[in-house]
């Protein structure tokens, strides 16, 4: 197939990437804007049937296939850019190419069986299917390497058997990578991980949705329960580097690193509507714009752009398949953790911004609060990452036998100058044996210091200066308040047995007049 049959007929044989993405832009334009009326369908669950077919009708998904299989290369940055520009008109649109991408085709593309590369891509391209991943389980959601999911050989292959939950595309994939442990012929099951590939065309590889769930925000998104119980060819097993966990970290991190992508028209999107919102409405005879409490949110509404275009910039140039990424836990979980941190305050200050108006679903402000809010959970909750970050950086730490934090952050290429900042805020000995409510606190401050580390790489690329300044004074500002909260080592006791005496209502005293 001809890379040129991925855009539309009127744009001819052009196929550079600003010609692809700018009609993909256009085409989604008009399926969101013009042809329907999106912000009312928003509140609705699925997507009607055409949407799809629209956007799928530029083959948006080519981006993540390799060109010997007919698609765009793979190139990280036209990856993150079709995610942006994705995410700009709708979360869940972006979050359903990332997930085919970033989940599916990439893991596929570095470790699938050369026997199914091809006729998979070739569905995917000619046919616009879809694919996902099945890791999660209803009792082993953080703990994955616990899953009960398992596979025995066949005289075929294999025989996978188990329940995964929550995964995303529930029911509308045609392909899912589903992960399970070897099951031995006692029954126990082996520590590593392997992937296989089920292809729903197939009744022997057919996955069973048990439950569709109502999930809170992302409604274009169907998630559910899955019963798995499929037989699956030998050449449908992924094949790892090294070992199973390995593959499925590099899988995860890579998949972690690229949500700026996904975050990049997100808060572009509402940096646009805080700005144009608080030009044209007046309160007290002059617009919101003039007020420095608005200003202040906008402000950092534009930092969090800024920190998210630092983030592309860093993962177009370090997340390619041909790097693995296992071992790179402290740039996959900060970008993470702080980008979608950054997604969920962006869209709180919109719908302050935007009141009443923007508390319904159908309007940006509302609808973007509860579609970001997940982000913060998937692939790793925040302070679980938060967590691992800090334990990430006193594990450097220990066998650089460095104990200053300042000093140690001053000689590692993600923070050197950007502790700077911090030079006497952060110059003190760390304690390595941190309570965990602490790690998490001191991986917050971790994470905004490593983005900042982006921010200065990009404003030396040429980003304008005033909005790089802009970022480093809000994140600076951030920090030194997350500083405060972390010297504080005061712990709230929870009071498990609290009912006995503390009933506000057994002492009110009646009045004597």
């Amino acid at each position: 197939m001809s890379i040129a049959s991925y855009v539309s007929e009127e744009l001819g044989a052009s196929v550079d990437f600003q010609t692809f993405r700018d009609a993909f832009a256009e085409k989604l334009d008009t399926v969101f804007n013009k042809r329907t009326d999106y912000n009312r369908h928003s509140a609705k669950r699925g997507l009607p049937p055409f949407m799809m077919r629209e956007v799928q009708s530029l083959t948006p998904l080519s981006v993540f296939i390799p060109e010997e299989y007919g698609g765009r290369g793979g190139h990280v940055h036209e990856c993150q850019s079709i995610l942006a520009t994705a995410s700009y008109e709708s979360l869940a649109l972006s979050l359903t190419l990332g997930i085919n991408g970033a989940l599916f085709l990439q893991p596929l593309t570095k470790y699938g069986h050369d026997a199914i590369k091809s006729s998979v891509f070739e569905r995917f391209i000619e046919e616009k299917n879809m694919g996902g991943l099945m890791i999660t389980e209803p009792a082993y959601g953080t703990d994955a390497l616990h899953m009960e999911t398992s596979y025995t050989e066949t005289d075929d292959g294999y025989h996978v058997e188990g329940t995964k939950h929550w995964a995303g595309l529930t029911g509308w994939a045609d392909f899912w990578l589903i992960t399970a442990r070897r099951q031995g012929k006692n029954g126990d099951l082996g520590r590593d991980i392997d992937f296989f590939v089920a292809d729903m065309n197939r009744p022997e590889q057919m996955v069973e949705v048990e439950e569709f769930y109502e999930n809170l925000g992302l409604y274009m998104i169907p998630y559910g329960r899955n019963r798995v119980d499929i037989d699956v060819p030998e050449e449908h097993r992924l094949q790892p580097e090294s070992t199973g966990i390995k593959m499925m970290l590099d899988t995860l991190h890579r998949s972690r690193i690229e949500f700026p992508g996904m975050g990049m028209g997100f808060l572009k999107r509402l940096l646009d509507e805080a700005i144009q919102h608080a030009r044209e409405r007046v309160v007290g005879g002059k617009p919101l714009i003039r007020y420095d409490q608005v200003k202040r949110r906008i402000a950092h509404i534009q930092a969090a752009y800024t920190a998210c275009s630092a983030m592309c910039l860093h993962t177009s140039e370090n997340a390619n398949l041909d790097e693995n990424l296992a071992g790179k836990a402290l740039e996959a979980n900060t970008i993470k953790s702080v980008v979608t941190d950054l997604m969920q305050n962006a869209s709180q200050s919109l719908l302050q911004l935007t009141g009443g108006k923007g508390y319904r679903l159908d309007h940006v402000a509302g609808r973007s609060v509860v579609d970001s809010r997940p982000f913060q959970i998937f692939e790793g909750s925040n302070d679980v990452l938060y967590q691992q970050i800090t334990e990430s950086v006193l594990k450097s730490m220990r066998q650089a036998k460095e104990t200053n934090l300042y000093e140690f952050l001053k000689s590692q290429d993600l923070s050197h100058r950007a502790v700077d900042y911090f030079e006497d805020t952060l110059d003190f000995e760390v304690d390595f044996s941190l309570p965990q409510r602490k790690m998490v606190d001191l991986g917050r401050i971790l994470g905004r210091v490593l983005t900042m580390e982006m921010v200065i790489e990009l404003g030396d690329r040429g980003f304008r200066s005033d909005l790089v300044a802009n970022c480093l004074d809000a994140f600076r500002s951030r920090v030194d308040g997350m500083l405060t909260s972390y010297r504080d080592f005061s712990l709230p006791g929870a009071i498990e047995d609290y009912v006995d005496g503390s009933s506000w209502l057994d002492y009110v005293q009646p009045s004597t007049s």
